[in-house]
Parts: structure tokens; C-alpha cells; sequence
């Protein structure tokens, strides 16, 4: 694996929130592996760690929607990444709406969309949802740059991998 790191410490991708409702309970958690992984039909895949809260509720989701941070809000990110939805509702402290399909998405994001949950793929200690996208949006965010791996390498899981 040692030879593996130096690969990967070089790879800084685009951190995202992504929520999850589902049977009355709902969650999210910030996700460094993600990515657009079809063109024609477009598809995007989200990997969520099979020890998180927000993958719990995601196994019943019809929908989840994903968020795009800037790097001036860490704040966020530390309140998706930081702490554990086994011990509160992440939810209640961000500003959300509802969107389609009954999916919870963070008001503040620079950009989200929604899709719906069209395979779920076993990846080793995570989870790839590949979603269907239904819906989506931005905020003028004046181009501010988007929340990167290394700006978030400060915040220490909320939900540690043993």
C-alpha cells in the first residue's frame, strides 16, 4: 500500500456534502470520493463509507443530493465531516430545503444537484451510489474556489475508520 500513497498524496479532488433521507430519518457527511462517471447517460457516482451514519440511510434512499463547498466554508465542511449523525442531526444546524423526490439539500452550497439512486456498487470500505441527476442548482458564489481535499485535511472524522 506504501507504494500506493505516492499516487494517491498526490491527488486533491473537489470535497463534497452529500444528504440522504430516507424512513424519517435523514443525514449527511462530507465525501472526498466522487465523480461524474458516465457521459451518455450522464451519471455521477458518490462513495459513502459503510461505517457512516448518512450510508445507513442512504441504503433506503430513493434520492441523495450532492454539494459543492467553497473553501470559505470550512465551517461547513467541519459540521459534515467532524461530527457523527449517530450522535446528532447534522441537518438542523444548516439551512435546507426540500427538493425533488423529498431530498434535503443544503441551501448555502455553491452548486448540488439531486439524483436518483440508479446502483449501488460495493468498492472495498465504501459504498458507490450512482445517481441519475434530476435536478440541480447554484448560488453566485463570485467563482470563489470550490472546497478542495487539502483544505479540508484539518478536520478529523466525526465517524473515525478503525
Amino acid at each position: 500500500m506504501a507504494d500506493m500513497d505516492a499516487f494517491t498524496r498526490r491527488l486533491n479532488p473537489d470535497m463534497c456534502v452529500v444528504t440522504a433521507s430516507a424512513g424519517g430519518e435523514r443525514g449527511g457527511c462530507l465525501v472526498g470520493f466522487a465523480s461524474q462517471c458516465s457521459l451518455d447517460p450522464m451519471r455521477f457516482v458518490v462513495w459513502l463509507s459503510e461505517v457512516n451514519h448518512t450510508y445507513r440511510v442512504a441504503r433506503s434512499a430513493d434520492v441523495l443530493a450532492v454539494h459543492l463547498l467553497t473553501r470559505d466554508q470550512h465551517d461547513l465542511a467541519e459540521l459534515f465531516g467532524g461530527r457523527t449523525g449517530d450522535r446528532e442531526d447534522k441537518l438542523a444546524r444548516a439551512r435546507v430545503r426540500e427538493g425533488y423526490g423529498g431530498a434535503v439539500v443544503l441551501q448555502d452550497a455553491a452548486a448540488w444537484f439531486v439524483g436518483r439512486v440508479v446502483l449501488r456498487a460495493g468498492g472495498g470500505d465504501h459504498i458507490g451510489f450512482v445517481l441519475d441527476p434530476v435536478e440541480w442548482g447554484e448560488r453566485e458564489s463570485g467563482g470563489a474556489p470550490l472546497l478542495r481535499l487539502e483544505d479540508a485535511r484539518d478536520i478529523a472524522p466525526g465517524h473515525p475508520v478503525d
